[in-house]
């Protein structure tokens, strides 16, 4: 592991997103990134989506079983509460040469509201017209049947809409159309302080040389 010395941050700012259908241990592996990156000296910012404001907050309304909105409605509160994020937290960030460790990203948006019958295109560019593109998408890649059983039995939770086997194998089709080069995939099944390990590895080197030392 890198001491604080040894890591030279760029002087860019970086924005780092994390992705992959739910179950895969993306808010575990956030955390352990940010708190990584921190030792090493890097100025770094943890957040997530969909945020705490008035449209995360009605997002996360609509993912009870009883009250989930019409899929264009809820696309348009993700679109609405990006714009919010964007503007107030990862823009100045990146403008400060901080690096951000992003919990779900637009990328979740394109997977999950595509399963649900909206043109996956269409979502990418009304994003991308209002979010900046990553610098590096982590992709935590685990099998439907394998991370719902995570929910159910590892954090003894009954999965929501966001977690039934049928639209979760949707979703993680429309992960696995994703090819661009920013996109690293990463075996989620791992244990988390690995999983951490190889992230670190592959921005610290080609393509992406992030990081001036390698673990």
């Amino acid at each position: 592991m890198m001491d604080s010395k040894d890591a030279i941050p760029h002087k860019r700012g970086r924005l780092l997103v994390i992705e992959g259908i739910d179950g895969t241990g993306k808010t575990t592996f956030s955390r352990n990134l940010y708190d990584r990156l921190q030792k090493m000296g890097i100025p770094v910012i943890l957040t997530f989506e969909p945020t705490m404001g008035t449209y995360g907050r009605r997002l996360r309304d609509s993912f009870s079983r009883t009250s989930r909105l019409d899929p264009k409605d809820e696309l348009e509160l993700f679109l609405k509460d990006r714009k919010e994020h964007v503007s107030t937290l990862i823009r100045p960030a990146l403008k400060q040469g901080k690096f951000i460790v992003c919990d779900r990203y637009y990328f979740s948006t394109i997977a999950y509201q595509g399963a649900r019958g909206i043109d996956p295109g269409h979502i990418r560019e009304i994003n991308e017209a209002v979010a900046p593109v990553p610098d590096v998408v982590f992709l935590l890649e685990l099998a439907p049947e394998k991370a719902l059983c995570r929910i159910r039995h590892g954090r003894n939770q009954i999965p929501n809409n966001f977690e039934e086997l049928d639209y979760l194998r949707k979703v993680d089709a429309i992960f696995h159309l994703l090819k661009e080069p920013f996109i690293v995939r990463l075996d989620a099944s791992q244990p988390p302080e690995r999983l951490v390990d190889e992230a670190i590895k592959r921005i610290s080197n080609p393509p992406f040389n992030f990081i001036s030392s390698t673990v």
